[in-house]
């Protein structure tokens, strides 16, 4: 997967995945078709309620804790600005991301140095 993709780029890529095209995977959930192209296509952001992401990632079959079931989550959040929410419940983490904010407003990372910073959290 392609990790600078959007969140309606990588909504569709695991939906199609399924094998179902918008309108069966619609009609077999229960969901809007014109609201579900848009959101895929990034004119409206995905949901901030965690449990419909919930249930849009049952929808597309990802296996919960797995690195698509975070990434999914990761990407929502990020599509509307937020930070995911299981990382707010980390108190370590929180107290750490000023520090992380400061360190990307002062420069510009390439994505070498991004993904240093990335391993020098996760080791926090």
């Amino acid at each position: 997967m392609v990790m600078d993709s959007s969140f309606g780029e990588l909504f569709k890529e695991m939906r199609q995945r399924t094998g179902l095209t918008l309108r069966k995977f619609c009609l077999k959930h229960n969901l809007d078709p014109g609201n579900m192209s848009r959101m895929e296509r990034g004119l409206i952001q995905p949901p901030t309620s965690r449990e419909k992401l919930k249930q849009y990632a049952t929808y597309l079959q990802i296996k919960e804790g797995s690195d698509e079931w975070y990434e999914f989550f990761d990407r929502a959040a990020a599509s509307a600005g937020r930070i995911p929410e299981y990382m707010m419940d980390d108190a370590e983490l929180v107290k750490r991301l000023p520090y992380v904010f400061r360190t990307l407003r002062g420069q510009k990372l390439d994505i070498k140095k991004l993904d240093e910073l990335v391993e020098v959290i996760k080791k926090s």
